[in-house]
């Protein structure tokens, strides 16, 4: 069964969801790296550069429609854990307490997109064959 197009669209910016802020973590890195060292992220710079990377290369699978299942997952757990390390508005205090409580709940609302397009997608073997073509493609062949 072929995506509605809705379905597509959502999938998309959900990938530019993340493909965007990985991208910024390379070009800001310093910024982001003093963000994460200051809500006591141990290791902060490999993190930072490997969540760059999974946002990046995440990103662009979900745009591309490879492996949306498996990656919608993995951003279910990253978005968990960015939500519960760097969300943490419970610990804080003052004005930003509602910005992170807003962060906090947006996160939430995107985790909630990424389930919906697990749930609706596909499941696909990860083979190093074929890793490349999209999911309709491997699902049109398997039919």
């Amino acid at each position: 069964m072929a995506p509605s197009v809705t379905v597509t669209i959502g999938r998309v910016l959900l990938g530019l969801y993340f493909l965007v802020p990985g991208l910024s973590k390379v070009a800001g890195s310093a910024d982001t790296l003093a963000y994460m060292q200051g809500h006591g992220i141990p290791f902060a710079e490999p993190l930072l550069w490997f969540s760059a990377v999974v946002n990046i290369i995440g990103g662009l699978f979900l745009i591309l429609g490879r492996h949306v299942k498996f990656v919608a997952y993995g951003f279910v757990v990253y978005i968990l854990l960015v939500n519960v390390l760097l969300h943490d508005f419970w610990t804080m205090e003052g004005d930003i307490v509602a910005r992170e409580t807003q962060n906090f709940v947006k996160n939430l609302g995107i985790l909630a997109g990424l389930l919906v397009l697990a749930g609706s997608s596909a499941a696909r073997k990860i083979t190093p064959t074929g890793w490349w073509r999209s999911d309709g493609a491997m699902l049109r062949d398997q039919a």
